[in-house]
């Protein structure tokens, strides 16, 4: 077949206005050139696609089932050609972004939001997963953007700070700490603690461990679990006592008490890393998001190496 897109959108013009020199004006070409057109396109189909008078145009039952695919040839190579340059303005895409409980229940559930709100057109595939894992996976092309623990200090990455959180204490209802407003760390010394594993939970133990040694003794760690929610559940049970950020009293079950701690000396951050070498539109996308959240406008600068990396949830 020698005929092309020019030849479907000829006969289509002039299938829908029934008037040669209609369906020229409409196309921008000469009526003689619109009728050598369709006269090809007949002769390479081997089928008459329309009847000719001087009064009148009509289509032929071949014309009529040849408009039916030609309009949808002609949608598709337009869906193609839109889809295409949406890829590459970034307004179709995908990003593949990981988040700690922690993450999720404090500034990250708004600004994720605010960016489907303003850019529906890029996927976001969601992976719970703790800090260390989010690393592995970022540094294996696995993850594009984490949400960890901070602090976090590793070479060819660039970090935003996106959320700030003081140290609260959890206990059951029942337990005697539950009938104060706030609590002092050295109030918690002969406590049950209820947390993560030390090897999921590494940056949280590095403000939790130091938190309690200035305050002369060493949290007495009774039973762990892999998440927050676990953590929060084994409290509610009265296994023990934990501090956790204060973020999670937005997603406390019931039968546990948030209690703000005094003088903590330190506070968590939730940190958004990424690498600035794999820099694909959407990604770029959303971290200029989250530095428009920020009130940021410069770049951030990759982080010099300082020793061993910290992660975790």
């Amino acid at each position: 077949m020698r005929f092309d897109l020019r030849h479907i959108r000829c006969f289509v013009a002039v299938a829908e206005e029934l008037h040669f020199r209609r369906a020229a004006e409409r196309l921008g070409i000469a009526q003689p050139a619109l009728s050598r057109t369709i006269r090809d396109l007949e002769n390479d189909l081997g089928v008459v696609l329309f009847e000719r008078s001087n009064r009148f145009v009509e289509m032929t039952k071949a014309g009529h089932a040849f408009l039916e695919h030609g309009r949808r040839i002609l949608s598709a190579v337009e869906f193609a050609v839109d889809n295409t340059r949406q890829v590459a303005e970034g307004k179709i895409g995908s990003l593949r972004i990981g988040y700690t409980d922690l993450a999720i229940i404090g500034n990250l559930s708004l600004l994720l939001r605010a960016f489907r709100e303003a850019q529906p057109d890029i996927a976001l595939e969601m992976r719970n997963e703790v800090s260390i894992q989010q690393l592995r996976d970022i540094d294996d092309d696995r993850l594009d953007i984490g949400f960890v623990t901070g602090p976090f200090n590793h070479a060819g990455y660039d970090q935003l700070t996106v959320s700030t959180e003081a140290f609260a204490c959890v206990v059951y209802d029942s337990h005697p700490l539950a009938q104060r407003d706030s609590v002092h760390v050295s109030d918690l010394a002969n406590e049950d603690f209820v947390h993560g594993t030390e090897a999921e939970w590494e940056v949280f133990y590095s403000h939790l461990l130091p938190m309690c040694h200035r305050n002369g003794f060493a949290p007495r760690i009774v039973q762990q679990a892999t998440t927050t929610i676990g953590i929060l559940g084994l409290v509610a049970a009265g296994v023990g006592i934990t501090v956790l950020a204060d973020n999670v009293g937005t997603a406390m079950p019931a039968g546990v008490k948030l209690l703000p701690i005094r003088k903590a000396g330190s506070a968590l951050e939730t940190v958004a890393i990424w690498k600035p070498d794999r820099m694909e539109r959407p990604k770029r996308l959303f971290v200029d998001a989250m530095r428009a959240a920020k009130g940021e406008t410069a770049k951030t600068a990759p982080i010099p190496a300082r020793g061993t990396p910290q992660t975790t949830n």
